[in-house]
């Protein structure tokens, strides 16, 4: 026979409130039996009949007081005239007793609060109010009524993953009640009101499990759950509380992927730089981003195309290669999507869509000129002749086969010209491998108007050697004689320098022949140099250097003379040097002395201008110094040499005035249009006689100024040799400057030396 749920509670609530009353019942009747035997087992007699008292709480209103118990004590029994006392807790207040002994609780008790009062009870004459007995302890316990709901703690968030197997436990949801929890009033028991189809719920425990395997979260993602909370078991008349759970149904990967459609079609342009995304192959999955990993494979052999997963897990159609328009517009191809860890069997298997065709067409663009490599190396050895041909280079108009296309190079250091309509590359200059061994060059192929796109090319070109550079003498500084070397000594080893590649051997020769040396090759790129006898001193002066001739072994060979300098030493033990000195030579070179001589000749040229220059500008330094007013001659400035009349500044400094009156000289100031010396007015004065004493005067004395024409001439400069013209060293009987020398200066000076120059008739002349 079946047994409902119900029922079965009921009668555990019925069996559970027996045993209470029979606990109770069995524990008054153990007290009185103490009590009773008590007089029995023990020597004394025992006076007080009571342990334990049992009081309801929630009492209220006309229910109180209400009597709980008796205090019985054999002493009162046997006199009137004793009364009862109490004391503990809530003595007087909450409880009371009269003089008979009776207990009566006076207030409302909650059991929640407080389940249990210790109390003492004394007996005492009502007269004198001695005490007859000894305090006897005793309880007051307060029965518990249902008074309490169910409360529920904090509900957390339950979460079970899609598809989980029966019974496997979801959360646990815990209530509690504040009554007793021995007593049907805190037994709890838990219901789940809804979504029994998929959960179940412990009545005990509140354990929350899956009841159906089927969950899927695709279709519902989140449950929220009524779990209700009982006490007496359930039974009519007890408490219930309620409250809802929310369970979260995690996602696992049970979809499989597929195309939003089965065609996808894109354009792009013929000029993209690769890798290039096309567009997108977009995937519907319903599961969550992270299991979405579609995978997609392009069937057939194709290279060009491939498709990655991106962030979203969608297919990004990426193009590998470039692509060409006039080659191949268009392309197809079938792409498929699968997934790896898919959950078998997948959800919704039979209405997905695997495969998709997509389709691709080509845009054209108007594309630069191509060369046929992006990079072109030539070699070509030095020293070629120019306009040789090194090789070429080409390009083609991808979008118009056979249009002309031009060529440049941009390389401003480029050792190559180009021809602008065949490519051909050209030598313009002697190349040296030794100087650049290499070079770097950017070549332009530009198609024709309107549109003229470039492209670029890049040119290396390497040098390469032959044998054109003289073998060199090296390690001379390690030769040297030391004073106590004799002979057969290996003085040191000379090697060898070509700046050329892959000269070979060196081979070493003796240019001229000596009796103090000898050479041996050694046939390895060294050879010795070998004392042919001793007693070198470093303060005797000997021959110091060696010809050696050095040959390569280039094709064809190439030959050099070295001259190797010896050093003669004083050395320590294994021949270290410690004080060396060079030969010295005997006799002075020919290069030697005609330096030496042009020396001598530059320093005797210089003293002579020197001097000359001190003698001819002294009377005019002094002259200088003198006022402005004892100047009395014209100033004239060349501005070049051989300058006419109108290329002349005169200045007339002053003119001389005749003596009138009072004997004084009167100036007339103002320039002169030419450089010719004005006449002073006449006067009573003899003009002629006082001329001749002034320029007498002038001529012995130093230091006075003659009435003469200063001539400055701005070619010739300050520093001439020719001096000044004037006559400030001449004299009217005989004059210590003889300018006839100025017929040796050149044709350019014949005219001041007929002017200047002394002859016999001028000597004769009087002025």
């Amino acid at each position: 026979m079946m047994i409902h749920p119900v029922q079965r509670v009921m009668g555990w609530t019925l069996l559970w409130t027996g045993l209470v009353v029979l606990q109770f019942v069995l524990s008054v009747a153990a007290d009185v039996e103490e009590v009773h035997h008590s007089s029995v087992l023990q020597r004394h007699k025992r006076e007080w009949k009571f342990n334990t008292y049992f009081a309801n709480e929630e009492l209220r209103g006309r229910l109180l007081p209400q009597k709980i118990g008796q205090l019985m004590n054999t002493e009162a029994e046997k006199k009137p005239d004793t009364e009862f006392q109490i004391s503990g807790e809530g003595a007087n207040e909450l409880f009371t007793v009269n003089n008979v002994g009776e207990i009566f609780v006076t207030a409302t008790l909650d059991r929640e609060k407080k389940s249990s009062y210790k109390l003492s009870a004394q007996i005492r004459n009502s007269s004198t109010k001695a005490r007859l007995e000894p305090d006897a302890e005793f309880h007051i316990k307060v029965l518990d009524i249902n008074d309490n709901k169910p409360i529920f703690s904090d509900i957390p968030i339950g979460s079970v993953y899609e598809r989980a197997a029966k019974g496997t436990e979801v959360m646990t949801v815990t209530a509690t009640d504040a009554d007793d929890p021995t007593t049907a009033n805190g037994n709890i028991v838990y219901t789940l009101m809804n979504g029994t189809n998929y959960f179940r719920i412990s009545n005990q425990t509140g354990r929350i499990t899956v009841e159906d395997s089927r969950l899927d979260r695709e279709t519902q993602s989140q449950y929220k759950l009524v779990v209700q909370a009982s006490d007496m078991f359930g039974q009519p008349g007890g408490f219930t509380t309620t409250t809802v759970v929310t369970v979260n149904i995690n996602d696992i990967n049970d979809n499989a992927p597929a195309f939003t459609g089965g065609t996808f079609r894109f354009m792009v342009k013929e000029d993209v730089k690769t890798p290039f995304e096309i567009g997108k192959l977009t995937v519907k999955d319903q599961d969550e981003k992270q299991n979405k990993n579609p995978m997609f494979t392009i069937q057939g052999n194709n290279d060009l195309f491939f498709v990655n997963r991106d962030d979203d897990g969608d297919g990004a159609l990426i193009i590998n290669k470039g692509l060409d328009y006039e080659t191949n517009p268009s392309y197809s191809f079938m792409v498929t999507v699968s997934e790896a860890d898919v959950v078998q069997p997948p959800d919704s298997q039979r209405s997905v869509v695997t495969s998709a065709q997509v389709f691709i067409s080509v845009l054209d663009v108007n594309e630069p000129p191509v060369f046929t490599q992006t990079e072109y190396n030539f070699q070509v050895h030095e020293g070629q002749n120019k306009n040789k041909i090194v090789g070429s280079v080409s390009a083609s108009d991808p979008d118009k086969p056979g249009y002309k296309i031009s060529y440049a190079i941009r390389s401003l250091k480029c050792p190559l010209e180009i021809n602008q309509q065949t490519g051909q590359l050209t030598v313009k200059e002697e190349l040296d491998r030794e100087s650049e061994e290499s070079h770097i060059c950017e070549v332009t192929a530009q198609e024709g108007p309107p549109s003229g796109l470039i492209s670029y090319a890049m040119v290396k070109l390497k040098v390469l050697d032959i044998n054109d550079n003289d073998p060199v003498l090296v390690n001379g500084s390690n030769v040297y004689i030391c004073e106590k070397d004799k002979k057969g000594e290996i003085i040191g080893t000379i090697g060898a320098f070509d700046k050329d590649i892959n000269t070979g051997i060196f081979r070493f020769t003796l240019a001229t022949k000596t009796s103090n040396f000898s050479l041996h090759d050694n046939l390895n790129n060294t050879a010795s140099i070998i004392l042919n006898h001793g007693g070198f001193k470093t303060d005797h002066s000997a021959e110091t250097t060696l010809d050696i001739d050095i040959s390569d072994s280039g094709s064809p060979p190439r030959k050099s003379r070295n001259t190797l300098h010896i050093r003669v030493c004083t050395c320590w033990e294994n021949r270290r040097e410690e004080y060396c000195r060079s030969y010295a030579q005997t006799g002075v070179s020919v290069s030697a002395l005609i330096a030496i001589l042009l020396c001598i000749a530059t320093i005797l040229v210089i003293v002579i201008l020197f001097v000359l220059r001190k003698r001819y500008q002294k009377e005019t330094l002094v002259a200088l110094g003198k006022s402005a007013g004892e100047i009395h001659e014209q100033l004239v400035t060349y501005d070049e040499e051989g300058g006419g009349e109108m290329d002349t500044n005169g200045y007339d400094v002053s003119i001389l005035s005749s003596a009138c009156h009072s004997g004084t000289l009167r100036v007339a100031p103002g320039p002169a249009i030419y450089a010719v010396a004005k006449k002073p007015p006449a006067c009573k004065g003899d003009m002629a006689m006082m001329i001749e004493v002034k320029k007498d005067e002038a001529d012995h004395d130093r230091d006075g100024i003659p009435y003469d024409t200063l001539h400055i001439y701005g070619y010739e400069g300050t520093e001439s040799l020719a001096g000044s013209l004037s006559s400030l060293d001449s004299s009217s009987v005989g004059s210590a400057v003889n300018y006839d020398f100025l017929s040796d200066w050149g044709p350019r000076f014949r005219t001041l030396a007929q002017l200047y120059g002394m002859d016999e008739s001028d000597s004769d002349s009087s002025y």
